[in-house]
């Protein structure tokens, strides 16, 4: 088989008609001006409106670009600003947010450099460090120019997301989003300062400015055999109409039980990410409490090695009681996620990474999606709960440095064709 294959096809539960969808990506905003400490500059520069907007995909910009051109005069001496890698200083973040509203910029893509005179005394964005694009209206002859900041880095995940969606047509837009994300890896740059940040409320503070860091178009559309990525687009009805929540899913996935078993103890990697869109309440901003801006909220959990499915089912029931009461709850194994179910729930996408071994995993092959509290629960005349709510369940598996294939099990138990060269 070829080592890059097509992602799982998506599973819909069941036909859904309902208002036509969108997705829309928006830039994080520009810093406007420049000194030494940009990432601290960047830090206390919040997020432009509308890339706030809980629904959007939104776009900040990180940078490669550190040389400087040889052909292009007058730069002897200066340096770049940002280090290969790095955030660009161009770039806004949500640090200054309040913790409930939602992390953004969502991914980071090249949005160019600063350079920086001998003395310090000088700012300026020569031709090398910005990016090269189509030039309009053409006066001079020239067909090119160059641009920078957030909004070419925008133009660069429109063209991500467009191409995502030209693989695969029937994809919904909250797939799409999820799909951005989900392939979206830090820098070695961005990496290392997760990697020193020992506390989790440190690590939302840099997804605050990175987002979930690069996102790839190979990853966004490809399983590799040593990489599974499933992807479930599904619905449910959150809540009864008296204010009662109705529904939750549980999706028990095809999974390479055998082959994670056959590995042990080796140490894998288990990524996933929700992604759905919510009604906005006109009436209220939504930052003081939890659950007055948005129509409803959506979480999910992991079936843990040692539950039953009705003991899953169970504890679920009792996490999301706990959520509408705001009551915080236990996780046995909220240590092993990287940012950990108290952390990742702002907004209407949550994403997590969990390492573990490849046994333990073996064993968690079913993952619940549930509702939360929002207003459409405490308006019951404006609750569209019955037509039901979209969202995007996408799930990958890793098992790096290992030599085995955790693809071909999966397709075969799902029947999804398997391509032999010859």
């Amino acid at each position: 088989m070829p080592r890059d294959s097509p992602s799982m096809s998506p599973r819909r539960a069941w036909s859904f008609s309902a208002r036509e969808r969108r997705l829309f990506l928006l830039a994080a905003g520009n810093v406007d001006t420049f000194e030494d400490g940009y990432l601290d500059r960047s830090d206390v520069e919040p997020i432009e409106d509308p890339g706030q907007a809980w629904n959007a995909l939104t776009i900040g910009a990180y940078t490669e670009a550190v040389t400087f051109d040889d052909h292009e005069a007058g730069y002897e001496g200066w340096t770049p600003l940002a280090p290969k890698g790095e955030l660009s200083p161009h770039s806004r973040t949500s640090v200054p947010f309040h913790r409930q509203w939602p992390a953004k910029p969502d991914v980071v893509l090249e949005g160019g450099n600063v350079a920086r005179s001998p003395n310090g005394s000088t700012f300026d964005t020569p031709y090398a460090f910005q990016l090269l694009t189509a030039k309009a209206p053409i006066n001079d002859g020239r067909l090119l120019t160059v641009t920078c900041a957030t909004s070419a880095a925008t133009a660069r995940g429109t063209h991500l997301a467009a191409s995502i969606l030209a693989d695969y047509p029937s994809l919904w837009p909250e797939t799409v989003r999820a799909l951005v994300v989900h392939s979206a890896e830090w820098t070695p740059a961005m990496r290392a300062r997760f990697d020193a940040e020992r506390t989790r409320q440190g690590r939302v503070a840099l997804l605050r400015r990175y987002g979930m860091g690069v996102p790839d178009l190979s990853r966004a559309t490809r399983s590799a055999a040593d990489a599974l990525t499933l992807i479930a687009e599904d619905t449910l009805r959150p809540f009864d109409g008296n204010g009662k929540t109705r529904e939750m899913n549980l999706h028990d996935l095809p999974w390479p039980t055998d082959v994670l078993n056959e590995l042990g103890g080796a140490r894998v990697r288990l990524r996933i990410t929700l992604s759905y869109f919510v009604d906005p309440n006109p009436a209220r901003r939504g930052w003081q409490r939890r659950y007055r801006y948005a129509s409803h909220g959506l979480r999910f959990d992991v079936r843990r090695p040692t539950e039953s499915s009705d003991d899953f089912r169970k504890r679920i029931n009792q996490r999301a009681l706990a959520e509408e009461e705001n009551r915080s709850t236990t996780h046995s194994d909220a240590a092993e996620w990287y940012f950990g179910p108290e952390q990742r729930v702002a907004g209407s996408l949550h994403t997590d990474i969990w390492h573990g071994t490849a046994a333990d995993l073996a064993k968690r092959g079913a993952i619940a999606v549930f509702p939360v509290s929002g207003w459409w629960k405490e308006r019951p005349d404006r609750d569209r709960s019955g037509t039901g709510t979209r969202y995007s369940l996408i799930v990958s598996i890793e098992t790096p440095g290992q030599e085995v294939d955790i693809w071909t099990p999966v397709a075969t138990e799902a029947g999804i064709p398997i391509v032999i060269e010859t």
